[in-house]
C-alpha cells in the first residue's frame, strides 16, 4: 500500500488526536488502516469523512456507541428515527437545565448564602423536600 494518510495527517485533517484514532479502532468505528512498507499506518482518503461523521453525531448528543449503530455495515438507516429521539432527550434535558436556572435564580433572589440557613427559612426556594424522595 503506497497512498494514504499517516496517523497525525489523518488526525490533522479531521481535527482530532491521534490518539482517537485507535481509540476509534478498537471501538469498531474505524477500520484498521493498511501500512506502508516501512510499517506506518496508512488510512484512505475516505476515513477523513468518516472521523468527521463521527464528531458530527457525537456533537448532536450521539454516544459512541449509538454512532457505532448508525454506521454500522448493517444498519445505515435509521438516522431519522434515531435523531428524533435524541431530540426528545435534549428537549428533556433542556426543561431540566432551565428548572435548575430558574431555581438558581430563585436562591439568588431570596438572598441565599448559606445551604444550611436557608433551608431552615420559608423563604428558601431550595427542593430540598424533593430531594427526600
Amino acid at each position: 500500500m503506497s497512498a494514504g494518510l499517516r496517523s497525525g495527517e489523518l488526525a490533522e485533517a479531521a481535527g482530532v488526536h491521534p490518539q482517537t484514532l485507535r481509540y476509534y479502532e478498537r471501538r469498531g468505528l474505524l477500520a484498521e488502516p493498511g501500512r506502508s512498507l516501512g510499517g506506518h499506518r496508512l488510512y484512505p482518503p475516505e476515513a477523513v469523512d468518516r472521523l468527521r461523521m463521527i464528531k458530527t453525531a457525537q456533537r448532536l448528543g450521539f454516544t459512541l456507541g449509538e454512532v457505532a449503530e448508525l454506521l454500522g455495515r448493517r444498519r445505515r438507516t435509521g438516522l431519522h428515527q434515531r435523531a428524533a429521539g435524541k431530540l426528545d432527550e435534549i428537549e428533556a434535558k433542556i426543561a431540566d437545565l432551565r428548572a435548575v436556572r430558574d431555581t438558581l435564580r430563585a436562591a439568588l433572589a431570596a438572598g441565599c448564602d448559606d445551604l444550611a440557613d436557608c433551608a431552615a427559612t420559608p423563604r428558601c426556594p431550595l427542593p430540598f423536600a424533593e430531594a427526600a424522595r
